[in-house]
């Protein structure tokens, strides 16, 4: 089946990614293009979508579509710098703010006639983020919203579906954000909202099928939401000839070899499982850097998996859990111009000697939406529910060089956190909690004996995709208790501190 299709065009904002999961919460397919490699225009198209950037207009280097085809034929909304660069391209004027407009505004004027305002009500708040400002505008260009600050905050060009709004829509603090993009996307566009989840698993199954066809599958589980997800979807695909493999890298938590293996036996999935801890701890060695780390960590699972490959005759593939936000942290989005974050290990090509094919049935999804997939798919409420646990595993969480009892000391640590989260009803309150062993050393007293043992940092996050993050308040009383738990029941630690930073600017884990 073909859907109908938004095609988003990537200027290198941070928020690109944060437009197509509105768009795909609405039931409607979209795919992120670099501005400058427009796909060929298919008669599934319904509207297009021009993101922001960290770029100004006015620059000599500023990024510039070739719209042919597109503006004045197609639906066409313009967000932030995509609405500079539709007034500045076609005889307006953009320059420098007088007021920079960052974060919450309010609308102080809205045409709630226009198709893209309907039902949005005067002082509606919105998200902006933008050092410059339509200050005239070309002919036939017609305001439909203003801020006390910002006269142009949303235009329409008259006698063309071609749309444009200062702000954000996209981002959660634009409050009725999803509104506007249902307008251009339902009113205007015509999209008939049949991208559901159900839709997708049968599409990705046939996809796998045809893609596959009767060759072998290798596939690293976790016990994760993505792999197990990914592992569900291939199985449907291709049966018998998928193998699992889960490994014990001797950096997972505590118990969890063990219980991630038992919770696979009733799912049909056939999993092998590999005790590697060794050859992990081996490689990391006397490692600091987290790069470093990751590196190492990657190039591990290549060569485990490689050796396990060989024991299956005739495997083809490598089956990987990635999903968007892997990709587009460790890649700039899109091939555009935002900067690498951090790398991820199961992410990218592989080396020369495996000869191996990858195959990612996710890694077009935010997590939230793989979730929606397992759901639809009747994986259990406690698998899907289980928060994020990055793949390089505790080896993040350990600042500096690993070894085994810094590992033992986190994993105590990290199951007192995690259990008494589960114990009070905060677990499902958090979008993902654990602990960081910090390279400090500080004094204590236990009993009437000195102390010099090292620290933890707590850290709890609230977030719908891991792009964005706030720090969870969580109670007073339960983090005392928690503290209390750790120092005296984990030989080797002496203070507790919890993390109280939000990503931006930080990022969730520490490494």
């Amino acid at each position: 089946m073909q859907h109908e299709k938004i095609l988003i065009l990537d200027f290198g904002s941070q928020y690109t990614q944060l437009i197509a999961r509105r768009v795909r919460e609405l039931n409607i397919y979209c795919e992120i293009h670099p501005y400058n490699k427009i796909p060929k225009l298919s008669d599934d198209l319904k509207g297009v979508i021009l993101s922001g950037s960290p770029y100004s207009v006015r620059e000599e280097n500023a990024p510039i579509p070739n719209l042919e085809g597109i503006k004045g034929d197609f639906p066409l909304l313009g967000l932030c710098y995509g609405a500079q660069h539709l007034a500045h391209k076609y005889g307006g004027e953009v320059l420098p703010s007088k007021i920079r407009e960052y974060g919450r505004a309010y609308l102080s004027f809205v045409d709630d006639t226009n198709p893209l305002m309907k039902g949005i009500p005067k002082n509606s708040q919105v998200w902006m983020s933008h050092g410059d400002t339509i200050t005239n505008l070309p002919h036939r260009y017609k305001i439909i919203t203003s801020t006390n600050d910002v006269e142009v905050a949303g235009y329409q060009i008259e006698g063309e579906d071609t749309y444009a709004i200062q702000f954000h829509p996209e981002v959660y603090h634009s409050t009725d954000g999803t509104t506007i993009l249902s307008n251009f996307l339902v009113d205007i566009c015509g999209c008939s909202q049949d991208w559901t989840p159900a839709s997708f698993v049968e599409e990705t199954v046939q996809k796998l099928k045809e893609k596959i066809g009767n060759d072998k599958v290798i596939l690293g589980l976790s016990g994760g939401v993505d792999s197990t997800v990914a592992g569900m979807l291939l199985n449907k695909a291709i049966g018998d000839n998928l193998y699992c493999i889960f490994v014990d890298n001797g950096l997972l938590r505590k118990d969890e070899f063990e219980n991630v293996l038992d919770q696979y036996k009733h799912m049909g999935l056939n999993v092998k499982g590999v005790d590697a801890k060794d050859r992990f701890y081996e490689v990391l060695a006397g490692l600091i850097d987290p790069e470093a780390k990751r590196k190492a960590i990657g190039n591990k699972f290549i060569d485990v998996f490689d050796d396990e490959a060989h024991l299956i005759e005739d495997v083809v593939w490598l089956a990987q859990g990635t999903i968007y936000p892997d990709v587009i942290e460790s890649v700039s989005a899109t091939g555009g111009p935002s900067a690498t974050i951090k790398s991820h290990h199961n992410v990218g090509g592989l080396p020369d000697f495996m000869k191996l094919k990858i195959v990612e049935p996710l890694n077009t999804l935010f997590k939230d939406e793989v979730r929606r997939i397992g759901r639809s798919m009747g994986i259990a409420k406690e698998l899907l529910g289980r928060h994020p646990f990055p793949g390089p595993g505790l080896a993040i969480r350990i600042l500096g060089d690993i070894t085994k009892d810094k590992v033992r000391i986190l994993q105590e640590v990290d199951h007192i956190f995690i259990s008494s989260l589960k114990e009070v009803g905060l677990y499902d309150e958090v979008w993902q909690a654990g602990a960081i062993l910090l390279p400090v050393q500080s004094v204590g007293v236990m009993g009437d004996e000195r102390t010099y043992e090292n620290a933890v940092a707590l850290r709890a996050v609230a977030s719908t995709d891991g792009m964005t993050a706030d720090w969870v308040h969580l109670p007073y009383e339960f983090l005392a208790k928690v503290s209390n738990d750790i120092i005296n029941k984990v030989k080797g630690i002496n203070r507790v501190v919890y993390d109280i930073s939000s990503k931006p600017p930080a990022t969730i884990e520490w490494e």
